[in-house]
């Protein structure tokens, strides 16, 4: 079992992670970590705006349920399940205008984003290490 099958199996990452990979070679060796580096960019500045959304006296419900409905479409995009996940729950306290439900989700979104930003960068990692030791890494 590999590292992308690992994250799969503990929900971390689903099969759009994979076809993301299967669309790197070796003209693009980096594209998997470019677009993924554009999602850490992406979503820390949507987590951001959030947070200052929900910290005002009147608060947009439509403005936020926008960022995280932005937030929700680029996890998918890279296949990161649980901050999706999440993202679904949240989009609903902001139908509600639920501003206790909001912070919550805002909360649970910010974690499991760092999770899988820290697994993310860690395969990364391990993926260069291979590859500086003369290895290869296996396209699925």
């Amino acid at each position: 079992m590999d590292l992308v099958q690992l994250q799969r199996q503990f929900g971390f990452l689903d099969e759009q992670f994979t076809q993301l990979q299967e669309l790197q070679d070796e003209n693009n060796p980096d594209f998997v970590v470019e677009v993924v580096s554009l999602f850490f960019e992406d979503s820390e500045r949507l987590l951001n705006e959030l947070a200052r959304a929900l910290e005002q006296q009147n608060i947009d419900y439509k403005r936020i349920d926008a960022h995280v409905h932005q937030l929700k479409g680029s996890s998918s995009s890279i296949g990161a399940q649980r901050v999706q996940k999440v993202c679904v729950a949240f989009r609903n306290y902001c139908e509600e205008q639920n501003v206790e439900g909001c912070l919550k989700c805002l909360q649970q979104v910010r974690h499991e984003y760092s999770l899988v930003k820290t697994k993310l960068e860690s395969l990364f990692q391990l993926e260069q290490q291979i590859l500086t030791a003369g290895g290869s890494i296996p396209m699925e």
